[in-house]
Parts: C-alpha cells; sequence; structure tokens
C-alpha cells in the first residue's frame, strides 16, 4: 500500500503525535474519521483536507456547466471538514443546497468518487447569518503555520496537506456577502391554490403551477407561461404558485408585478439614469411572476430589457411565470428573439369553467364569506346564468350575499334573480384604451398599430393624438397607463396631445365634429 510505502521512506522519528500527522490512504478511501493510530486529528486537519478535496473536485466541475451556473451555485460553497469520506459543504441559505442537490448530486458525487474511491459522498451544512446579511465562512481563514511548512501525503488520487502545528489560533474570519436589493413581493395572500378550483378549463395549468411551486426553477417549466380571457383566474393561480413557494422556501425572493408596471419602472429607470438599479433588482430575483405581457407590443426597449433579464435569470436557475391572454405565438409586436423563448417552456391554458366547476366555484367563495346557508339550486341558477368571466360570477354572488345581510333577506331563486337584474344594468360594457384605439384608427382609415409606432407622419400623428385625448376623457386610466399603451410614450406626452387636440377644435369647427362625432360612437359602446 502507498501509506506503507510512505511510511518506510520516513526516518521513525519524523512520526510522532505532537507532529499532528494527517495519516490517510485515498487509494484505499482510507480516510479515518477524526482520527489515526497516532491519535486524534484536529478540526483544522479536517478542514485543511476538505479544502484540497473540494478545490480538486471544482476543477472537474468547472468544465462540466457552464460559467455562469458554476459561479452562482459552486461559488458560494465553503469546505468544512472531512470526516471518513464524507466532504460537509458550508451552503448560504437552503434553497442553494436543494437545488445543487436536485441538479448537481451525481457530478459532485462522480467528482469524490474519483478522488476519495468508491461511496464518496457530501453533506451540507448552512452558514449562519450576522445580523441579517448571510456570512460565509473564509476558506483562506486557516490560521498560518508558524513552526514549519506543511508536508504533503501523496496518493494517486490527490495530495492532502498534512497539518502542521498551530499557535494562537483566532476565530475564522467573516465575509459578508453584498446585501441584493430589497424586494417586496408583491403577493395577494387570499390567493391560495387552497382557494383555487381545478377544473376541467384549467387542469393543466393548475398541475403545473403546483410542480413548479414545489421546484421552482428546478422543472422543465421554465418559463410557464399561461394563458386565457379575461377574469379566468390567470392571476389568481400565478399568485397561488408565490405564496405556495415562499411557504416552502421562506428565503426565496419571489417577485409580482404588471408588464406595465415593469415598463414603467424600466423607463423612469432610464429617464432617472438609474438603470443598473432597475437590472440588479429584476435580475437579484429567484422567482419572476410577469402579468400580462401581450402589453409589451411594440416597446421595443422594454422588450430589450425583459430579454436580457429573461436570459440571466434562466440560465441561473431562478424561475419565469408569464400570463397573456393569447398563445405566445399569436402575440403581436413581440420581438422573435423574446416570442421564441416565451415558448421554451410550457404553455397551459385557462378556458371557461363548465358548470360544475362554476357551481364549485361559488359553493367554496360563499363557504369562505360565511353564506353557507344559500341553497345549491341558488349557486347553481347564478352559474347558469354568468358563464364567461370568473370574476363576474364572485361579484355576482357578492351583490346576493350584501342583500341578504343587509335587506334581512332569505336567499332563494327569486332573489338571485332581481340581483342578476340588477348586476346586468350596472355591467354594461367599459371602453377600454384598446378599444379606443381600434375604433380611432378605423375611423381615421389607418392600421392600429401605427397608433403605437413611432412614425411621425401627419395622419398618423393627428389620430393618434385624437385617440390619448379621448383616452384621458372616457376612461379612468392615469396618463401614464395610456401612454403606455401607445407605444411606452411617457404621461407628458398624453398631456401635449391633449391639449393640442382642444386647442385645435377650439380653432376648426369642421375637425371639433369628427372628434365628436368619434365620441358619441364611442359612448354609444358604453
Amino acid at each position: 500500500m502507498l501509506i506503507e510505502q510512505e511510511r518506510k521512506q520516513r526516518k521513525p522519528s519524523s512520526v510522532s503525535p505532537s507532529e499532528n500527522t494527517f495519516e490517510m490512504s485515498l487509494a484505499t478511501g482510507g480516510v479515518i474519521p477524526g482520527q489515526t493510530k497516532f491519535g486524534e486529528i484536529p478540526r483544522d486537519d479536517l478542514r485543511a483536507a476538505a479544502i484540497a478535496i473540494w478545490q480538486r473536485a471544482m476543477e472537474t466541475i468547472r468544465v462540466k456547466i457552464s460559467p455562469q451556473s458554476f459561479t452562482t451555485w459552486f461559488e458560494p460553497l465553503v469546505p468544512k471538514a472531512l470526516e471518513g469520506t464524507t466532504l460537509t459543504l458550508l451552503a448560504p441559505s437552503g434553497f442553494i443546497s436543494e437545488w445543487i442537490l436536485q441538479h448537481y448530486e451525481e457530478m459532485i458525487n462522480s467528482a469524490l468518487n474519483d478522488l476519495l474511491g468508491q461511496g464518496a459522498g457530501f453533506a451540507f451544512e448552512h452558514a449562519a447569518e450576522v445580523e441579517g446579511v448571510e456570512t460565509l465562512l473564509e476558506p483562506a481563514a486557516i490560521p498560518a503555520a508558524v513552526s514549519q511548512p506543511p508536508q504533503v501525503l501523496v496518493s494517486n488520487r490527490i495530495e492532502i496537506p498534512v497539518a502542521p502545528v498551530r499557535e494562537n489560533r483566532s476565530t475564522p474570519k467573516i465575509i459578508q456577502m453584498a446585501p441584493k436589493p430589497p424586494v417586496d413581493s408583491n403577493i395577494n395572500p387570499n390567493y391560495t391554490f387552497e382557494t383555487f378550483i381545478t377544473g376541467e378549463a384549467n387542469k393543466l395549468a393548475s398541475a403545473a403551477s403546483k410542480a413548479v411551486a414545489n421546484n421552482p426553477g428546478g422543472t422543465r417549466y421554465n418559463p410557464l407561461v399561461i394563458y386565457g380571457n379575461v377574469g379566468l383566474g390567470k392571476t389568481h393561480l400565478i399568485q397561488a404558485i408565490g405564496n405556495a413557494s415562499l411557504e416552502k422556501f421562506p428565503e426565496l425572493r419571489v417577485l409580482y408585478t404588471s408588464s406595465e408596471r415593469f415598463t414603467k419602472e424600466f423607463v423612469d429607470a432610464v429617464q432617472s439614469d438609474r438603470i443598473n438599479d432597475f437590472n440588479n433588482l429584476y435580475r437579484s430575483i429567484d422567482l419572476l411572476i410577469i402579468d400580462d405581457v401581450q402589453f409589451f407590443a411594440g416597446k421595443e426597449r422594454t422588450q430589450d430589457s425583459f430579454f436580457h433579464t429573461f436570459n440571466e435569470l434562466r440560465d441561473n436557475g431562478k424561475q419565469i411565470i408569464l400570463t397573456c391572454d393569447r398563445p405566445p405565438k399569436e402575440l403581436k409586436d413581440i420581438d422573435d428573439r423574446l416570442l421564441n423563448r416565451l415558448q421554451w417552456g410550457l404553455t397551459a391554458d385557462i378556458g371557461i369553467p363548465d358548470l360544475e366547476t362554476r357551481i364549485a366555484i361559488l359553493r367554496e367563495k360563499a363557504k369562505r364569506d360565511g353564506f353557507e346557508e344559500i341553497p345549491d339550486e341558488v349557486l347553481e341558477f347564478i352559474a347558469s346564468n354568468v358563464t364567461t368571466n370568473i370574476r363576474e360570477l364572485e361579484g355576482c354572488l357578492i351583490s346576493l350575499e350584501a342583500t341578504i345581510s343587509l335587506e334581512s333577506k332569505e336567499p332563494s331563486v327569486e332573489l338571485a334573480r332581481e340581483v342578476l337584474r340588477k348586476v346586468a344594468r350596472r355591467s354594461a360594457p367599459v371602453l377600454s384604451v384598446e378599444t379606443i384605439q381600434k375604433y380611432t384608427a378605423k375611423f381615421f382609415s389607418i392600421e392600429e398599430q401605427l397608433l403605437r409606432d413611432k412614425t411621425r407622419k401627419q395622419e398618423v400623428v393627428v389620430a393618434r393624438q385624437v385617440a390619448m385625448y379621448l383616452c384621458k376623457e372616457l376612461t379612468a386610466s392615469t396618463l401614464n397607463t395610456i401612454g403606455l399603451h401607445f407605444g411606452g410614450r411617457d404621461h407628458s406626452t398624453v398631456i401635449h396631445a391633449q391639449q393640442t387636440i382642444l386647442d385645435d377644435m377650439r380653432n376648426d369647427s369642421a375637425f371639433a365634429n369628427r372628434v365628436n362625432e368619434l365620441k358619441r360612437q364611442l359612448e354609444l359602446m358604453q
């Protein structure tokens, strides 16, 4: 054996308990846990061996994965000790250790088996936190030798430094990791899987969402894109993912936002020269959820920013969840390379729920609201008459509950019919920015997309300014929101458009008549 050859080559006096020689035979996997025939091995010797082994293992692993993955998942790990053939590693968080076990366990075990022999493995401990900041023990913090340089035992696998006698051991040095930007998840705690009713129309989306929540970034569903019409539960489902993930991984950095808010924050960051802060925030997120990405349409710089954020997050194993109102391949005015990435993972639709699902939704909500006494026939009556929108369905139930509570009436089908009549009168279509854009473009005989483009053709500029003016007059949308729907323009552009149209209408009666005619047509739609 190599260890016997090594022993014969030395003088008898070269090995003594006082020199704390770290005797091991790596060729046979013979690392003795904690002690040798010469006595117990000091803890620093075990740490020195752990460092040497981990450095060699890292050399093997580095060439097998991308530089970004290596930096993200392996560089934060710190070898702590070698006990037997088990290497103990310090990880900064449970999330990192779980991710590594799920994705790199076999690779690490293979590297350690090559170095230590079959059966070698590793275990995790988590670094302590100092004043809320993640901390790591610095590998180089092993106290320097004061008596003699370290000896080296050689095997056919690896060289292990033999720790010399040390004096005046100091406390290991602490490195403070740079704090990440603070983040408010914006998750509604009421949106959970427990309150989400699964039916035939949303079965795939629901199952995929639960899988992602249990293993964010660790499934093939990255990105997870959920699409469907307004009011069918997309927002509820994606926020349920955030709530479930935070419950399982409390240290996870989760952020829910809308595409409009992302765009506004990006524009603000560019204007205030804080684009690095914007990028640092969004690219530090572990689970990014963005609602209604169809509103990225026509916003080229916003799309470019999200494209690079998407790439960095996904390359580093972070989870991305998106919603839109149609399949990604049908989205208009979205860059092709971004469209391609939206289709990398899983796309699942949420359709109109069937009658049984609608009744189950009403029953669950009535139970949560404390109105379990509402008969099934009343719930079935509401579900049979409100068929396409869960939000409207729940709104009708809330109106019924209010009538029962405030007017002390007994729930009945007749009372439900009366409530539905009132709701129907109140729920006339509300004009949206998109509707105004569509009918303005048709009125001026131009393509709708030109209203969002950067073209400065006179006929397009006039139509665009009229559309902005009508959006301000006929909707409750803010100036910023209106501007974002017109190719990402800012609020000052909307103010200018409104003032320009008012001035032109005062000075040109024919133009005023045309604008007022369009306004009347739109008002008739409400």
